[in-house]
């Protein structure tokens, strides 16, 4: 039985490179301007919407019809289903694709990532791998729910300020990081976000994201990873990969490489970046 696999778009997935698999836009809104993320707003537009204006734009998430009515498309083109949402703990996403898949039990699987961005995606491709080699829809669903334990997505942010008009710091301890020149490195452990350390200046804090992924297991190179960066110039990420060459130069040619959009962009802002991959086991 043919297999789709259907995501939501925080996992940043614009242009999806397989037909099996169905991006579901998430909502953005500038104020009383409302787009649909990947449809009628990319990256580029969202981040210099962000950019302009003076208030954080709001995301919404997918609604269970969004998810009820693309699962009734894959179910009557004969099709099983594996979706992979964003992090519960992030969203309500994952609930509304649950309140969905009661009408489909045997047909529809659900799986939380437990993760956001590039750490959802890296999943999603995952789920295609499995795909590939003939597993089923619940036997994809099972090794997912396994193997997100292993993913890891660390970045490290260039400001404080989105975390501020986020409400997440306070102006004074963005005040301080500005002047400082402090640059967060955070990561996504059991769904939530966490801040692992802090370093001055981009050059300290890619040593500290470098050293952070060290900490790991290691990269498994075996399965999907992915860097991703925020806001309108790779720059500062293509200096986080010449600073980082040790890491992967003996694993492979080149590192695959897009931009994180507006569901992890409201709160980070521009010129952050990011990695994701899974540990060795």
């Amino acid at each position: 039985m043919p297999i789709r696999i259907i995501t939501d778009s925080a996992s940043d997935i614009v242009s999806p490179q397989r037909e099996e698999i169905t991006v579901l836009p998430m909502t953005i809104s500038f104020e009383d301007q409302h787009y649909q993320d990947g449809v009628n707003l990319t990256h580029q537009q969202f981040y210099e919407y962000l950019i302009e204006g003076d208030t954080l734009p709001i995301t919404s998430q997918v609604s269970p019809g969004e998810f009820s009515e693309a699962f009734q498309r894959a179910v009557a083109a004969g099709e099983t289903v594996v979706t992979v949402t964003l992090s519960k703990k992030l969203s309500g996403t994952w609930q509304s694709a649950c309140l969905a898949a009661q009408d489909y039990p045997g047909q529809v699987y659900v799986v939380d990532s437990e993760n956001a961005t590039i750490g959802e995606m890296i999943l999603v491709e995952r789920a295609v791998e499995l795909l590939d080699q003939g597993k089923s829809a619940e036997e994809i669903a099972g090794c997912l729910e396994k193997e997100k334990k292993a993913v890891r997505l660390i970045a490290l942010l260039d400001t404080l300020e989105y975390l501020k008009r986020g409400g997440r710091i306070s102006p004074a301890t963005a005040l301080v990081g500005g002047l400082l020149s402090v640059k967060p490195v955070v990561a996504v452990r059991e769904g939530e976000v966490v801040v692992l350390g802090k370093a001055r200046g981009s050059k300290n804090g890619n040593s500290l994201l470098v050293q952070e992924i060290e900490k790991t297991a290691g990269v498994d190179f075996h399965r999907p990873y992915r860097l991703g960066y925020t806001g309108l110039s790779d720059a500062l990420l293509q200096k986080y990969i010449a600073d980082s060459r040790q890491l992967w130069q003996d694993h492979t040619d080149a590192l695959p490489v897009c931009t994180v959009g507006g569901t992890i962009g409201t709160h980070v802002g521009p010129g952050a970046i990011a990695v994701a991959f899974f540990t060795r086991d």
